[in-house]
């Protein structure tokens, strides 16, 4: 029997039905058990939302929202819609909204991945990028700014995700009663983040009514102010954390804390490193807010002294998340990757010669490549090393730009005829103060000794290795 034919291959799974319309294909998730993970005497399953067409739970309240305002008249033929949001809901409700004939325009924190923005303005949303960090009644938060926006466009529906019930009425309606079936009333625990509150709220309550025992278990990002009101009853002053979509600094209308038993603050470290350990383990690519999550269902079912059928959510894809906790250099400068220490200036190196992770060229480089290169891996300025790797000189995009208004043919010519040849050479155990003339002369330093070149210092790096220290 060929593979194709094969049972086991297959599992005797139903074929997929044809849909006619990509709103169609909203919900009815897969349920995925997590095998690979240290669960305790637990098992944990994960109800797949980044197989929605929007690659997130928040098409399943984008559909019922907008639906809801076209049947009570708040939503007219020819609106636009107006969101405050981290990003997925943005992304659903312009999902909905190019099927549907109405305008969008999403007012987001600009903390958020550029995957979100570049997806949101591929849809043809508009996206208005705003400070994340104010808080609530501040004229340039989020929420507050989208609510002022939709008051000033004409024939506009504000759809405040918020406060909107119709938000965790499709959680009652849709995604408590799949996870019940798919789990054939046999669970003990669920457990969600809080981004607008309708997931708890909606699924809580169905899986409440089913059975009373089942514990609502909140994963909060720490800095998050929902974590201490569940668990003391204490209101902290919110924090900052750099996992997108769920925390809050302030309770949402349409939240029922009564319906959570205990919650889990998690760090962003906990978060990524949970959510990449997830993608090696289990191969499942999720996002920011997933790491919240996992941490937090993990914790719970490695602290149970028998065994219990815990539930959560992959509540987005990972792929909007790339740039971020996927990256290496993002979780290295971001400090969630320890680095080997020296005390002295290599500390400063962003990408460290002696461990690959720079991107140089050779002097016989075509002008040509290198432009594609450094477009490539989005820097301003390369090292160019010779065959016993030495640098003989450095290529900006100074040097780029008059090399190509000067020759036709530039880009055919190689590196050596247009790369600056004065270098700034500073040794490895040279002081910070050592920079600065070499900065104020708007160059980058080479740090470089007798044995060997170790990489470049920028401005930014200088900037970025103060930061942290301030933390």
């Amino acid at each position: 029997m060929s593979q194709a034919a094969d049972p086991m291959t297959h599992h005797d799974r139903p074929v997929a039905p044809v849909f006619h319309n990509i709103l169609e294909m909203i919900g009815n998730t897969p349920m995925l058990e997590l095998k690979q993970l240290d669960t305790g005497p637990c098992q944990l399953f994960v109800k797949m939302e980044s197989m929605n067409p929007g690659n997130s739970i928040k098409d399943r309240i984008a559909i019922s929202m907008v639906e809801a305002a076209e049947q009570d008249g708040r939503l007219k033929p020819g609106g636009t819609i107006i969101e405050a949001t981290a990003g997925n809901t943005g992304i659903a409700l312009a999902l909905v909204a190019s099927q549907k004939g109405y305008g969008m325009k999403v007012v987001m924190p600009d903390k958020m991945s550029d995957e979100k923005i570049s997806h949101l303005r591929a849809m043809g949303a508009e996206v208005v990028l705003t400070r994340s960090d104010v808080g609530k009644g501040h004229p340039e938060y989020y929420q507050d700014m989208a609510a002022r926006i939709a008051a000033e466009t004409p024939n506009s529906f504000y759809v405040n995700q918020f406060g909107n019930p119709a938000n965790p009425e499709a959680h009652l309606r849709t995604t408590g009663p799949e996870i019940w079936a798919q789990m054939e009333g046999r669970m003990d625990a669920f457990v969600a983040g809080v981004g607008s509150g309708g997931t708890v709220t909606g699924v809580g309550r169905f899986l409440k009514e089913q059975d009373p025992s089942i514990e609502i278990v909140l994963a909060d990002p720490d800095g998050s102010i929902l974590a201490p009101l569940v668990n003391e009853g204490r209101r902290i002053e919110p924090g900052s954390w750099l996992v997108e979509g769920i925390g809050e600094d302030f309770v949402p209308d349409i939240l029922d804390l009564d319906l959570v038993t205990k919650a889990y603050s998690v760090t962003d470290a906990q978060a990524f490193h949970t959510v990449r350990e997830l993608l090696r383990k289990e191969g499942v690519l999720a996002g920011s807010s997933v790491g919240t999550l996992l941490h937090a269902a993990l914790q719970y079912c490695r602290e149970q002294t028998k065994p219990k059928r815990v539930v959560s959510l992959i509540c987005d894809s990972g792929a909007k998340y790339l740039s971020k906790m996927f990256n290496d250099f993002w979780m290295i400068d971001q400090g969630f990757i320890e680095r080997k220490r020296y005390g002295d200036l290599r500390d400063l190196i962003a990408r460290r010669h002696d461990e690959r992770q720079d991107y140089t060229l050779k002097p016989d480089t075509p002008l040509v490549q290198a432009i594609k290169r450094m477009r490539m891996f989005d820097v301003s300025q390369m090292a160019v090393l010779d065959e016993q790797d030495h640098v003989v000189g450095m290529l900006d995009e100074s040097d780029i730009l008059l090399a190509l208004t000067r020759e036709n043919d530039a880009g055919r010519l190689p590196v050596r005829d247009y790369m600056t040849s004065r270098l700034e050479t500073i040794r490895p155990t040279a002081s910070f103060n050592d920079l600065l003339p070499i900065f104020r002369a708007d160059r980058v330093a080479i740090v470089a000794d007798e044995k060997g070149f170790y990489g470049l210092i920028t401005r930014i790096d200088l900037i970025n290795y103060l930061r942290k220290q301030l933390v």
